[in-house]
């Protein structure tokens, strides 16, 4: 008698991934192109079925519904510049490797896992499955059970488009991630909290697997005095309210030059208005939470200092007003931790060098943003302070350049993406040397003698 085992459906996909790649068929450049534009082809069907599906899990309206949709954006990127992506790099070899050529060849990693998060539930979702593809990967994907309507429209598109020998999806909660981070991937990229990118870095550690993690922190802002105001206060309020602050690269904290944090708060509670209305609960262009969870947390932090805008909560429907927080230190548990939702705290400074040193005393955010005419002071910062990205006089609006890396450091994150980024992080950079058999130099040849000991040293020393 004997005992049959039997494979998870998790360890299935994975074994019949691997049987996939090793048919070769993911290397060739035209299948790569094909996969590309079937996955396009595909967003543009379901478009509708996108913003629907946004709007019931985060409240989202159609317009920022629509920043999903610009995962299009990184597939048609891609298509357009696959092939030169992909061409070997030639590197210059020294004189001692006569005769010879040298080149940099990118290949596939194989089987790899992206796991998304539900703040973005489709863009950072398919972004990352885009670099998948076009680098020649086969690809498990796992949605967020937090966004439950995109998730399963992320599963139809990706059931439509491939087979999952080729790309595999599954849906469900902690334990479904659980199972997946057991087993061993090519590659796992994860987009998520810090605390969750810890364990799985610790998973992936157990088989070496590589990851790249995209995590969040308190990204500070920066306020100089010499700032059109007006134009701050409205890119300041846009960037952190969008999608109800819960993005991980919003504005966290407003670190404002002491002269003017009076007229720049004015001007915030003035642009809150003129976004939501008078009651941003009844604004058609304001989301609402996306758990009772993670409610809880945000309204914890609303005894916090002063609520000098906002403060508003409705428990039943998980909304929370564009809120401002005065009178707010560094010690206060609101300053502890990401905030990830519609709460600004404002803190001021006397002198940008104590800002930046207050910044400098916290782990790295993942975007950091000044306001500032002064070139001198932009430099700055800039040199002083360590962050995934930064922003001049902006918010938010870097992450929409496909051809700036996007990622973090330090606790915000481990690796990059976008554009051509996306493409090299689900690549392996082969490094090739080719070298002719007609000519051979004798100096690296025993027995050794004298002369041989000087070239060796002149070879070395130059």
């Amino acid at each position: 008698m004997t005992l049959e085992i039997f494979a998870s459906p998790i360890q299935e996909a994975i074994q019949k991934q691997r049987e996939f790649f090793q048919t070769g068929q993911t290397k060739s450049l035209d299948f790569r192109l094909a996969q590309l534009q079937r996955l396009k082809e595909s967003i543009i069907e379901y478009q509708d079925a996108i913003v629907e599906s946004v709007k019931a899990d985060l409240g989202r309206p159609p317009f920022e519904a629509y920043f999903e949709i610009a995962a299009l954006a990184e597939a048609n990127l891609a298509i357009k510049k696959l092939r030169s992506w992909a061409k070997p790099r030639k590197v210059k070899t020294s004189i001692d490797q006569f005769p010879s050529s040298a080149w940099i060849q990118p290949e596939p990693l194989g089987v790899v896992l992206i796991i998304s998060p539900w703040n973005y539930p489709f863009q950072l979702m398919i972004s990352p499955l885009v670099g998948a593809i076009a680098a020649g990967n086969c690809a498990i994907l796992k949605p967020s059970e937090h966004a439950p309507n995109t998730s399963r429209v992320v599963t139809k598109i990706i059931q439509s488009c491939f087979e999952p020998s080729y790309i595999a999806i599954f849906e469900g909660d902690a334990d479904t991630s659980k199972q997946l981070l057991a087993e061993k991937f090519d590659h796992i990229f994860f987009t998520g909290s810090t605390v969750i990118g810890k364990a799985v870095a610790q998973a992936a550690a157990k088989h070496l697997t590589p990851v790249t993690l995209e995590l969040g922190g308190k990204s500070p802002c920066i306020i100089d005095a010499d700032v059109n105001l007006d134009t701050a206060a409205k890119r300041i309020i846009w960037g952190k309210f969008i999608n109800v602050g819960q993005t991980c690269i919003a504005p966290d904290y407003l670190l404002v030059d002491q002269q003017i944090k009076q007229p720049l708060l004015d001007l915030c509670k003035k642009q809150i208005e003129i976004f939501y209305g008078d009651n941003p609960a009844k604004s058609p262009d304001y989301g609402r939470i996306v758990n009772q969870r993670h409610f809880s947390r945000l309204t914890s932090f609303l005894d916090n200092g002063t609520v000098v805008a906002g403060g508003e909560t409705h428990e039943d429907s998980r909304y929370i007003a564009p809120t401002i927080l005065d009178k707010i230190t560094w010690d206060d548990p609101v300053m502890q931790e990401e905030i990830f939702g519609p709460i600004l705290p404002i803190l001021t400074y006397d002198k940008l060098d104590s800002a930046i040193a207050q910044i400098n005393a916290r782990p790295k955010p993942l975007a950091l943003y000044i306001f500032s005419k002064d070139i001198a002071k932009q430099q700055k910062v800039l040199s002083e302070t360590s962050s995934g990205g930064v922003c001049i006089n902006d918010t938010v609006m870097q992450v929409g350049v496909s051809s700036l890396p996007f990622g973090g450091v330090g606790d915000s994150g481990i690796g990059s993406y976008h554009g051509k980024a996306s493409f090299d992080t689900f690549s392996h950079q082969k490094s090739v040397l080719k070298k002719g058999l007609w000519f051979d130099f004798a100096w690296r040849y025993a027995p050794y003698t004298l002369k041989q000991l000087k070239q060796i040293k002149s070879i070395v020393s130059n």
